[in-house]
């Protein structure tokens, strides 16, 4: 399974995941478990997969952090936990 990429992110891909955070109003409590969670080194599906916390979902595919969704908007793929 691969590791979460937390380093050289494609440009536009770290400008969308800035942008949604802002849009989305994802709290620094939530980044801070985000951090936590991915200082575990998860190992994730090679396709599309999410991960849920209490103030949001982040969804990815393989290596990549894609998106983040708020409570209520349905993700797609393997749940991971």
């Amino acid at each position: 399974m691969p590791e979460i990429r937390r380093a050289k992110l494609p440009p536009a891909l770290l400008a969308h995941l800035l942008e949604r955070i802002l849009q989305r109003q994802i709290s620094a409590d939530q980044l801070g478990l985000l951090a936590a969670w991915l200082d575990t080194r998860p190992g994730v599906p090679a396709g599309p997969w999410f991960k849920r916390f209490p103030g949001m979902t982040l969804c990815g595919e393989g290596e990549l952090v894609k998106t983040f969704l708020l409570p209520g908007q349905l993700p797609y793929g393997q749940e991971i936990q």
